[in-house]
């Protein structure tokens, strides 16, 4: 009833004991989940679901969810009485009222109203469960299709009461059902029924609890009574058999729950004794008083990762190797205190405690030597020869053959505590003693040959041979010393006053590393360096170190035991800043570190590595690490934005002005949830991975609006990561003024805005123009009222007198041709007065048509030369304002003047365009053009390229003068339209502006009178 994929990687030793499996509870009365839990199984996607009698719950790791249905749909029944998850994926329910599957997000009833206790998936791929009917029956049903069951009773051989969960089929296809007083060997074709002799009369009980094939053959049967052949059997070939080993009788207890692990070990969850793990014939027990939530557990399941799950009436507990092993009393030491730890020939480790010396093989207590010659065993050291130097109270022995023989100093004095022993390259043992005073003392032939006291000698903590002669020491106060033939150097550390050395290592190649409380201490070829938590260390105080068969260093640090790679070191040794990347094995993984009085670390000969911590030993075996390579799955759980949270199923769309923004994800590895770690990253915001550590949410603030993808990955305990991950896209929907066309709105607006500014700008300048013109046009009509009146009148008047007094004169009067002259002149000035008064009150009203104008001009100028001259106009001609026009006519009429009288051309011709734009009129000839000199200045005396240039600046107009000698000349007057024509939509838009119109009127009204 549990999905499960076996993995070697995870595997440890089946000899294992249980008490070196971390454990881990939650109590339904912590308040992390409701209800009592009934069963619980793991997905393929990797969440373990625990059924309970109020509805499923479903577990990550680190939190309980419950889990709720779509809406509309819901389970026969709240209570969950069995789960299966099939290998499709699938997860069946079996509840106290019917039968559900949930898969692909779709719950499916299945039209059955009985109690579901058991749920197996067969050979084949058909699921099969037993049910309980109101009216007593009992049956087992297989599903046929997807809305149709068949089920099987009495006629088919189910015919006692199935009020257990023991439902099994062996590699033969062949079903096992365990009744209140029987085993059923079943088919659909056949069936027979084995009866234990205690179960000949059950009452209260459920009888065949649970059964559980074997490879080999046989079935584990438990039974849920205790006696004479109960509690826990064997049945092979027909027959029944208690199973018994050393210590344990099956008989009596009460099994309600079997698992055989992928170790092929038993677990046995019992009525009110706990668990037991039976591997082989080694039986162990948890129970209460060892941290179990209940004495009272009713199954036990195993996830894909190797971990063990245990359901009591409390709560629900978990079990899972540990990589580092602890040996303690419970695994058979004899003292409760270990101070030192040496690792011997022969795969043997010997440790040392109070009135203790314990040697071990194999993980497994070898030998206690009784009769010590003292009460504490300190320091301890094996020669070349393999004899044993054992540190004892305040003096030295050597331990041979099971007998000890004490080593002291002149005149049969003690040698003091020994706390440090090593022999050199000549073979001579050194003992650093505690004094008083701390003695270096040198032993030859069973003899203190010669000592060194302190403060001659530095006082050391411990000793360690130089490959190349001498000894290394590491002293008291956290330095290292070099002893050769009675001279000591000594290299100095920065260090606190408390950092001693705890233990000394000298490598091949004469380098030597020493554990004290500020670090790893290193010198090599005379440079000193150190290894902190500037260098990545998690923490600074080491108790010991040891290096196994790869050259990878360990040091037993106060936070936990890391590993160095050897690469890592090598990079440390070249750069003393150089920032290593361990592995660090916390309590999590079984890791308990303590200072040791004498003794730290050691490597046994099978590679294992020993470490002392006062309270116990431990043990991890570098080459044989239960690494977990199962990449853990990732899921998006959901996202929270702004208190409301969101569903990360499909592409989630979120409020505009979105503040506070939360993704909760997950990732699903148990073997150690609190060591699962993640990165994500969100597409569209960040530029890189974020590292969130074993956080499980990501936190965004103000995001903009727009398209977002988020991703998440994760590594398991041991570093192995699911690069593919879970990812999650969402949607901020934008303000209205986030939204993608408001930028173009404002910029149309801004563009109106100014185009309406610019309109209203040359609405402006035309009625100023205008005004200014109409202005004009009135002080010239008034001047040449006042010429016509006054001037003219008089010339005329004199004119007609002396016309009387010319023709009174005689013919042969010499004042007559005087006379005469004198009054054609007078007639000649009065017809150009006229001329100029005329001009002066030219008006819209007298040339309306500038084509019609321009094509008088030829006649006007009394030209007598053959002159090729047209008027060309394009598009509709409109009307003009009256003072543009007249201004137009005069640039025009001055440019075909000068075009007529100076060319020399043979033609000439006037453009008249009528755009959108505004008006262009493009007076051109092919003479023989104007000057440089005088096109740039003008001639002097002569007016009229200045006269043309002010009239065009006047108006607001753009002209352009372009000749060259030989290739004639053109003149070009451009006005805006807005300037030149009388237009509906000008006057519309006029009434839009009236009162910036008003107000321009005025101002404009003002110059001109001012003019």
């Amino acid at each position: 009833m549990f999905f499960f994929a076996a993995t070697s990687a995870q595997g440890l030793d089946p000899n294992t004991r249980l008490s070196q499996y971390a454990h881990s509870s939650w109590l339904r009365q912590d308040g992390v989940y409701d209800g009592m839990p009934y069963r619980i199984a793991q997905t393929t996607d990797g969440y373990i679901w625990i059924g309970t009698k109020s509805g499923l719950v479903r577990f990550d790791g680190v939190r309980f969810v419950d889990w709720t249905l779509p809406l509309g749909e819901k389970l026969p029944s709240q209570r969950i009485d069995s789960l299966l998850v099939a290998r499709d994926g699938s997860l069946w329910i079996g509840t106290a009222a019917g039968l559900s599957r949930w898969q692909n997000e779709r719950l499916t009833n299945y039209p059955i109203e009985a109690v579901v206790p058991a749920i197996i998936e067969a050979r084949n791929g058909t699921i099969w469960f037993r049910t309980f009917h109101p009216n007593g029956e009992y049956k087992l049903c297989e599903v046929i299709r997807d809305d149709d069951i068949r089920c099987y009773g009495k006629d088919n051989g189910i015919s006692g009461e199935l009020v257990g969960h023991g439902l099994a089929e062996d590699d033969k296809g062949i079903f096992w059902i365990g009744e209140a007083k029987s085993l059923i060997r079943w088919t659909p074709e056949s069936h027979r029924e084995y009866r234990p002799s205690g179960l000949q009369s059950n009452a209260g009980s459920l009888g065949v609890s649970d059964i559980v094939p074997t490879s080999d053959g046989f079935l584990w049967v438990g039974i849920d009574r205790s006696g004479t052949g109960l509690g826990l059997q064997q049945f092979v070939s027909g027959m029944w058999k208690t199973f018994v080993a050393d210590g344990f009788d099956g008989s009596k207890i009460r099994v309600l729950g079997l698992l055989l692990d992928h170790q092929n070990a038993l677990w046995v969850a019992t009525d009110d004794n706990g668990i037991y793990r039976i591997c082989g014939a080694k039986v162990e027990h948890f129970g209460l008083a060892d941290g179990l939530s209940s004495d009272n557990v009713t199954q036990i399941v195993e996830d894909r990762e190797g971990n063990v799950w245990a359901i009591t009436s409390k709560g629900i507990d978990n079990f899972r190797p540990l990589h580092v092993v602890t040996f303690s009393t419970r695994e058979g030491l004899s003292t409760a205190e270990v101070d030192s730890v040496l690792a011997g020939r022969d795969r043997l480790v010997w440790i040392g405690g109070p009135s203790a010396l314990i040697a071990l093989r194999d993980g497994r207590v070898s030998s206690t030597t009784k009769h010590l010659p003292g009460a504490l065993v300190t320091s301890l050291f094996e020669d070349h020869m393999g004899r044993l130097w054992v540190g004892m109270d305040d003096f030295l022995t050597v331990y041979e053959n099971g007998r000890f023989r004490r080593i002291d100093r002149a005149s049969r004095r003690p040698t003091g505590m020994i706390v440090g022993i090593t022999e050199d390259v000549s073979n001579n043992i050194w003992v650093e003693s505690k004094g008083p005073p701390m003695t270096l003392m040198r032993i030859e032939d069973f003899q203190v040959r010669a000592d060194f006291p302190a403060p001659q000698t530095p006082a050391a903590r411990r000793i360690a041979p130089d490959p190349s002669g001498g000894l290394w020491l590491g002293l008291m106060n956290g330095d290292l010393a070099k002893f050769r033939d009675g001279r000591t150097e000594t290299f100095q550390f920065e260090h606190h006053p408390d950092s001693r050395v705890e233990q000394i290592s000298v490598n091949p190649d004469g380098s030597v590393l020493a554990a004290t409380a500020s670090g790893l201490r290193g010198w090599k070829q005379g440079r000193l360096s150190t290894l902190t938590v500037r260098n990545g260390l998690p923490c600074d105080v080491a108790y010991g170190l040891a290096t196994d068969d790869r050259a990878n260093l360990w040091l037993y640090l106060s936070c936990g035991l890391i590993e160095l790679s050897s690469d890592d070191l090598q990079n440390w040794w070249n750069d003393s800043d150089f920032v290593v990347h361990p592995k660090i094995f916390d309590a999590k993984d079984g890791a308990q570190p303590e200072r040791a009085a004498f003794g730290s670390a050691a490597r046994s000969s099978d590679g294992r590595l020993w470490f002392a911590n006062w309270a116990a030993l431990q043990m991890i075996d570098p080459a044989n690490l239960a690494e977990n390579s199962i990449p853990p799955p990732v899921h998006i759980e959901g996202i929270v934005a702004d208190r409301k949270r969101y569903a990360a199923d499909g592409r989630v769309q979120l409020a505009a002005l979105t503040r506070d923004l939360e993704v909760d994800y997950t990732a699903l590895s148990f073997a150690n949830p609190q060591k699962v770690k993640f990165r994500y990253k969100l597409e569209g915001h960040d530029s890189d991975w974020q590292d969130a550590g074993t956080r499980r949410q990501a936190f965004y603030t103000n995001l903009g609006p727009g398209e977002y993808k988020f991703r998440v990955i994760a590594c398991n305990n041991d570093r192995v990561w699911n690069e593919q991950g879970a990812t999650l896209k969402f949607k901020i929907l934008p303000a209205f003024y986030q939204a993608n066309w408001f930028p173009l709105l404002i910029v149309a607006v801004l563009g109106y805005l100014v185009w309406a500014a610019y309109q209203w700008r040359m609405h402006q300048m035309a009625k100023r123009l205008e005004l200014q013109f109409e202005a004009r046009l009135s002080e010239r009509t008034q001047i040449a009222q006042d010429l016509h009146d006054t001037l003219l009148q008089g010339f005329i008047s004199a004119s007609m007198q002396l016309g009387v007094a010319e023709r009174q004169l005689s013919s042969d009067s010499p004042a007559k041709p005087i006379v005469t002259e004198v009054l054609q002149l007078m007639r000649q000035v009065i017809e150009e007065g006229r001329k100029a008064v005329r001009g002066m009150r030219l008006s819209s009203a007298d040339t309306d048509d500038l084509q019609q104008t321009f094509s008088r001009v030829p006649q006007e100028l009394a030209v007598q030369q053959p002159i090729n001259f047209r008027v060309l106009v394009e598009g509709q001609v409109r009307p003009l304002r009256p003072t543009i026009r007249d201004e137009v006519y005069r640039i025009g009429r001055e440019a075909l003047t000068n075009a007529f009288r100076h060319s020399q051309a043979a033609n000439i011709e006037v453009e008249l365009e009528y755009a959108d734009r505004g008006l262009r009129v493009l007076v051109r000839d092919n003479g023989c053009g104007i000057d440089p000199e005088v096109l740039q200045s003008g001639r002097d005396g002569h007016w009229g390229l200045s006269g043309m240039r002010e009239r065009a600046d006047r108006i607001g107009a753009r002209l352009k003068v372009w000749s060259n000698a030989g290739a004639g000349t053109e003149v070009e007057v451009s006005v805006p339209a807005r300037v030149a024509f009388r237009s509906a939509t000008s006057s519309r838009y006029l009434q839009r502006f009236a009162w910036f119109r008003q107000r321009g009127s005025d101002d404009a009204a003002k110059s001109g009178d001012k003019r």
